[in-house]
Parts: structure tokens; C-alpha cells; sequence
């Protein structure tokens, strides 16, 4: 369970009032349909939520925690394994930090988070006077803690009403199923949701995100055929005259070469803020981590194209390029949300420096 939320709680005069559905633009070939599920849990607004990093003791983690922590070691053991047969030795030597460069680039670190990361290594253990292999090992752990410190960050809920979420990613990065577990999380807080289908693009992309809005009774506005930036505009219209908590915005999976999709994307977001000068609030790219420094790519593409405000890791799972989050710790530093190892709902969490570091070398 998320517990990272903030929710502010409102003036006392401020109360919420229902107020009538806003008509969405319609054009004469595209037909309009709008879902409107009412949540079955009720938002608390009094409650304000952060985001804590759990203890260092294992032992004093949460049963459900503990569960997550397990899953992601499991995933990160390809890339773990290829790291820590490293520190086997007896000796701290040369050809140690020789095989630990190799086995970090093979790993996907990238040139630039691997020569820190020797740098900052080799540091620690003069300073630490480390004699013995296993001492390097946790000393790296520390190294990459404090790399990727900068990427946590909690996502905060509720400084405005509704807070817009706009998504985006390539396809086959889990874009959809990761906002379909981010929704139910959202619920599970008490948070009011509204999803905006503006993934007109792909075949069945509408229907799916109709499946998770149907799982979790939350509002979804779509149309048939419609344009993707007309039906962001609805929804967000929709949010704030329904008073919601949050909309997110499901755009159309793309690669950063299809040019005249990201200028939909570049549209989208023009067309949100007409109808929030605010808004979006959070930009986020969906990215696999199975692919490595390709992910890194991606990331750098759709920040110059949007201004990312945060990332949505996938596909940890099994896979031995898991040291792709220290790349974007070095060359783009945006904040990681969320990371996920599988397909589950309970396989999405919070991302925690130390617990990934740890879990790496696990």
C-alpha cells in the first residue's frame, strides 16, 4: 500500500458542491461517452499523507514492505549477481575495481554513473581503511544510496484540485497497465479519480483503461474517434467541476522518432492548460527497464518534448540492466515515482534509494 500521498486539507468554507456535468466538445463524426462511477471509498480530506522512507532494519519493516523488498531483489538478481561475484575475492586490487567497471557497464550503468561511482568507491575505502572484498561491497551499496538519493522524491497530491497527471511512454512499457495500478492506489487512499482515454491512437488502448476505471469504480471520459487533445480537455474540465482529486491523462504510446506524435503530445499539453492554467501538474514518462540505456534515451527525448516531472519504472523483473536507474541518476536526474517488478497490482511501489541499492546487491 502507497502512503506517500499529501493531501491538504481544504478551508473550512470551502465546501465541496456538485456541480453539473460539463458538456464535452463534440464534433459531428465523433460521439461522446462519458462514465461516471462514483467511488466507493470517501476521501478524508483532514488526513495528510508523506511519503517516509522505512527504517534500515529490516526487522522493523512492515509485513507488506518486507513482501515488496523481496520482490525486488528477486528482479534485480541478474543484474545483483553479475556485480556481486565481483567481491568474492580476498583482495582489494586493481583488477577488483577492473571487473567492477565491467560488470556495472554490462549492467547498463553507463560510462559516466560507472567512473563516479569508481571514484566515489575508491574514496570510501581509503577513508574507511577497508581491507577485505565484502567491506568494498557494502561500502558501494553507500555509493549508490547517495546517487540515487536525488531521484526520491514522493509525487504530492492535493496542492491543487484536481491534480492533473499527464502520461506518457513508449509502446510496450506497461504506460497503461502502470496508470491502472497507480489509479487503484489513488482509490485506495481515498482520493477521487478521473481517467482521460486520449490513447486514441492504438486499437483497444480505450477499452483497457475502461477495464481499470470499471476495477476500480473511477470516472473514465473517452470518445469514439475523438481527438486525443479534445478529450484531455473534457476530462480536465470534468475534474474540476466534479471536484476530483486527480485526473490522469492516458496519452498514445510512441517512439521519439514519430515526430508528428510528439507534436500530439506537445498539443495535449497546450490544450490541458487551457483548460487548467496550471496544469498538467505532473508530466511522467513510463519507461521498461529492460531496455537498458535505450531508457535513458527515451528519458531525454520526451523531457525536451514535455519537461518531465517524474518516472514510472517497469519490467524490473529478471532482467540484468537494472543499473539503468544510476544512468539517469548521472545524465538526467528526474524523479523515479515509481518502480515496478512485475505484473501485479502489489508489484508497483515507491521507489526508495537505499532499499533499490540494497536490493541490487543484494
Amino acid at each position: 500500500m502507497f502512503s506517500f500521498f499529501k493531501k491538504k486539507s481544504p478551508a473550512p468554507e470551502a465546501q465541496s458542491v456538485t456541480a453539473p456535468w460539463p458538456q464535452p466538445a463534440q464534433t459531428p463524426d465523433a460521439g461522446v461517452s462519458t462514465t461516471a462511477v462514483q467511488p466507493t471509498a470517501a476521501a478524508n480530506p483532514a488526513i495528510a499523507r508523506q511519503a517516509e522512507p522505512p527504517p534500515n532494519g529490516a526487522e522493523n519493516v512492515p509485513a507488506a514492505r518486507q513482501g515488496w523488498l523481496d520482490r525486488l531483489k528477486a528482479g534485480l538478481r541478474k543484474t545483483g549477481s553479475s556485480i556481486t561475484t565481483v567481491f568474492t575475492g580476498t583482495r582489494i586490487d586493481d583488477e577488483l575495481y577492473e571487473e567492477l567497471e565491467t560488470a556495472l557497464l554490462m549492467a547498463d550503468t553507463g560510462v559516466k554513473a560507472t567512473e563516479h561511482l569508481l571514484q566515489d568507491l575508491k574514496r570510501r575505502v581509503k577513508e574507511a581503511k577497508a581491507t577485505d572484498p565484502s567491506q568494498v561491497k557494502t561500502l558501494l551499496t553507500d555509493a549508490i544510496t547517495d546517487l540515487l538519493q536525488p531521484l526520491q522524491k514522493p509525487l504530492a497530491i492535493g496542492d491543487h484540485q484536481p491534480t492533473v497527471i499527464m502520461v506518457a511512454g513508449v509502446n510496450g512499457a506497461g504506460k497503461t497497465t502502470s496508470i491502472g495500478k497507480l489509479t487503484k492506489h489513488l482509490a485506495d487512499e481515498g482520493l477521487s479519480v478521473l481517467l482521460a482515454a486520449a490513447d486514441t491512437f492504438r486499437a483497444a488502448a480505450k477499452e483497457q483503461l475502461a477495464v481499470w476505471a470499471d476495477r476500480n469504480t473511477v470516472e473514465i471520459v473517452s470518445q469514439q474517434g475523438g481527438d486525443p487533445a479534445a478529450v484531455s480537455f473534457d476530462a480536465v474540465s470534468a475534474g474540476r467541476a466534479r471536484g476530483r482529486d486527480v485526473v490522469l491523462v492516458d496519452t498514445a504510446g510512441r517512439l521519439p522518432t514519430q515526430t508528428h506524435l510528439m507534436e500530439e503530445l506537445k498539443k495535449i499539453k497546450r490544450v490541458v492548460q487551457k483548460a487548467d492554467g496550471t496544469a498538467p501538474h505532473e508530466v511522467l514518462l513510463v519507461i521498461d527497464g529492460n531496455t537498458g540505456q535505450n531508457a535513458l534515451a527515451q528519458v531525454k527525448a520526451f523531457d525536451d518534448t514535455l519537461g518531465l516531472t517524474g518516472l514510472i519504472v517497469t519490467k524490473l523483473d529478471g532482467t540484468a540492466k537494472g543499473g539503468v536507474l544510476c544512468a539517469i541518476a548521472r545524465e538526467k536526474p528526474i524523479p523515479v515515482y515509481f518502480i515496478g517488478v512485475g505484473e501485479k497490482l502489489e508489484d508497483l511501489e515507491t521507489f526508495n534509494a537505499r532499499e533499490f541499492a540494497q536490493a541490487l546487491l543484494s
